[in-house]
């Protein structure tokens, strides 16, 4: 059993510990008034928007040495919706990893919507978690926490991967956004 610990208290952290839940792995939930309370998970995941990331690290930093840190962040310009804030070369997760240089940062939910994590299907496909990460042994634990609450999770490669899975999670929520599909639907993998 994995444990998990989850910052951000939205839909996207409670979808994220009901998949941990569905496989048997404790979870712990931090939310911004929790800031006193230290990080127990071996698998952290910060379920926050792309402009909360910085305060995290810098309020958690030491806390995060060594552990699993899973980015799901798409930065988004929330004031256009019309572009990624990072740039073309990179991504929020290596502005992660570089932040962070004794985590293991991997790259994953960013192109799932909540609903489909809860539910574990996409339509009448199995939801599917893309993930990206330098670090094996982290894909590995991340990848047997989410099959075990009855994800499908694809490699997707290298952290580098991690801008090609940003520039997916912007199209899906473009779409969302202007009304192509439902916030409950998505994008699905058959394999």
């Amino acid at each position: 059993m994995t444990s998990i610990s989850i910052i951000g208290t939205g839909t996207m952290a409670n979808a994220i510990a009901a998949v941990a839940e569905r496989g048997n792995h404790d979870v712990q939930l931090l939310g911004s008034s929790d800031q006193g309370v230290a990080v127990t998970g071996d698998i952290v995941v910060l379920a926050v928007p792309h402009t909360a990331v910085d305060e995290i690290i810098t309020t958690r930093g030491e806390q995060l040495a060594g552990k699993i840190v899973v980015d799901l962040t798409n930065p988004v310009d929330f004031a256009t919706m019309d572009a990624l804030v990072v740039p073309a070369d990179s991504s929020m997760a290596a502005k992660i990893a570089a932040a962070l240089p004794s985590a293991k940062v991997v790259k994953a939910f960013n192109t799932n919507f909540a609903s489909t994590l809860a539910e574990g299907t996409v339509g009448p496909l199995q939801t599917t978690a893309l993930i990206a990460g330098d670090d094996d042994a982290a894909k590995q634990s991340l990848t047997e926490v989410l099959t075990s609450g009855g994800l499908k999770v694809i490699d997707a490669g290298a952290l580098k991967r991690a801008r090609e899975l940003e520039a997916i999670g912007f199209l899906q929520i473009t779409l969302a956004a202007r009304e192509k599909f439902a916030w409950t639907e998505g994008f699905g993998v058959i394999s």
